[in-house]
């Protein structure tokens, strides 16, 4: 009977919010939990999402409209990331909600030493599923991806791949003039800046927007295009 009830109340928070509901904080929480699954931001992840604890208390106003939720900015990276929930409704409300993410993918990770210089073979590595959301460097997915690459630097067995490990091939190097591209509450932004670092596409790198002067972290996307890390 418990396990029926509990499983009863989790099927009740999975629901949309219903027009004219004023939804409370777990049924809030639940939504962009599933929202986040829906849309998983490394398509074929595997993913474990939980909710940040929020105010009980919490008290909004029904909603005559159907609350819709989205991501801000667009993007989503890294092992904390934020679904909004907003009520359309003239003067209707946005509450955030913070979520850990592990997304967990097949990479490749190196299954003895390497040297610099070396190229990579079958046999130097094995594929792993690794949560990527806490990879800040990246990470290479299969050996087409490092086809013609050589080390940059040597690895000790399992290290997992990254992009900025490989030399050769490189679409961006440090002091090339570069696109930066933004995503700010669903604009696209473009501006021209400099790159502070070498990578191929994939790379974290730094860049300075030549228009402010500030210094932002970046992924290289393409031949000198990078788009800012929110």
């Amino acid at each position: 009977m418990i396990r029926a009830a509990a499983l009863a109340l989790a099927l009740a928070l999975a629901l949309p919010v219903a027009a004219g509901e004023a939804p409370s904080a777990a049924r809030l929480s639940a939504i962009a939990t599933q929202y986040l699954k829906d849309n998983p931001p490394v398509p074929g992840a595997r993913m474990e999402v939980t909710a940040e604890p929020m105010d009980t208390r919490l008290a909004l106003r029904p909603c005559a409209g159907t609350p819709t939720a989205a991501i801000p900015g667009g993007r989503a990276a890294g092992p904390r990331i934020t679904v909004a929930i907003t009520c359309p409704d003239d003067g209707g409300w946005t509450v955030r909600i913070p979520l850990r993410v592990k997304q967990f993918v097949s990479v490749l990770v190196t299954t003895r030493p390497l040297t610099r210089g070396d190229g990579l073979a079958a046999d130097d590595v094995h594929a792993e599923e690794r949560d990527v959301a806490s990879m800040g460097y990246g990470y290479i997915a299969n050996l087409a991806q490092v086809e013609g690459r050589a080390l940059a630097r040597p690895l000790r067995a399992g290290t997992v791949l990254a992009p900025g490990m490989l030399a050769g091939r490189q679409a961006v190097h440090s002091g090339d003039s570069v696109m930066i591209l933004a995503s700010i509450d669903g604009i696209s932004v473009r501006a021209e800046g400099v790159a502070l670092g070498s990578g191929d596409n994939g790379a974290r790198v730094m860049v300075r927007n030549a228009n402010s002067g500030k210094v932002l972290n970046a992924i290289v996307r393409s031949q000198g295009s990078v788009e800012v890390i929110q």
